[in-house]
């Protein structure tokens, strides 16, 4: 069944890369500089990362028009700096810290993993990041993308079908001859009920120590595997 797979597509934010590692440690830097603080770093990434999905409903509503990634992060940045009553940041260095999200270290297992995969597969972003985003992320941290594709292409955030069917689109790709990679479940079960393949490979830090959601995998996925590198042996690579 698997035999017809040309393309993964790769969530990428908690799966490829750890936002609340690479902002904690961003945010302890700045506090440094700065003087600031009293700031629980991991609690501001993750509070930062909890408007994430509200702010793109209000684009998938309707509510609000398109409107990229990078241009949402800095009005929830704006609302969680007040928050955390942190103050005195000039504007270039509020702008530096929301671009914070083009510099996420990518996890041990990935960069190796997708070196193997790329050997046989086409390797494609399906990420709600935009464009700017996900290539700045790329060349930093070493990611051997064939194409970034996800929202910003599709004009569509997940799990919107759109975002999904237009990435197979684009790689002139059915989507059973496509399998999603992804961390969540919730991503994999939008994906599959469209005709994707899925491998889950759970992240179980993502959000901290005492993360308990998407630990184990919600259905019995195409594929499970605990890291990219065992992703690669299981496909073959």
């Amino acid at each position: 069944m698997l035999d017809q797979v040309k393309a993964l597509t790769f969530d990428v934010f908690g799966t490829v890369v750890d936002w609340r590692g690479s902002i904690t440690r961003e945010g302890e830097a700045l506090a440094r500089t700065k003087n600031i603080h009293g700031v629980d770093w991991a609690k501001f990434a993750e509070a930062w990362r909890a408007l994430y999905q509200p702010m793109m409903q209000e684009v998938r509503s309707g509510r609000r028009p398109w409107t990229k990634l990078d241009d949402l992060h800095r009005m929830n940045l704006d609302r969680v700096l007040r928050d955390f009553s942190i103050t005195g940041l000039s504007e270039p260095e509020i702008d530096h810290l929301n671009h914070v999200w083009h510099r996420l270290d990518p996890w041990p297992d990935v960069v190796a993993g997708l070196t193997r995969l790329k050997r046989k597969y086409i390797l494609a972003t399906l990420s709600n990041g935009n464009v700017a985003l996900m290539v700045n992320m790329a060349k930093r941290a070493g990611l051997p993308w064939d194409v970034i594709l996800g929202a910003e292409i599709a004009r569509a955030y997940k799990p919107q079908p759109e975002a999904y069917l237009r990435s197979a689109e684009f790689l002139g790709l059915r989507p059973d001859e496509c399998m999603m990679v992804a961390a969540h479940n919730s991503d994999h079960e939008a994906a599959n009920a469209l005709g994707f393949h899925n491998a889950f490979v759970p992240r179980p830090t993502e959000y901290g120590p005492g993360q308990t959601k998407d630990v184990t995998p919600s259905r019995a996925w195409d594929v499970v595997a605990k890291d990219f590198g065992e992703l690669a042996d299981r496909l073959g690579c």
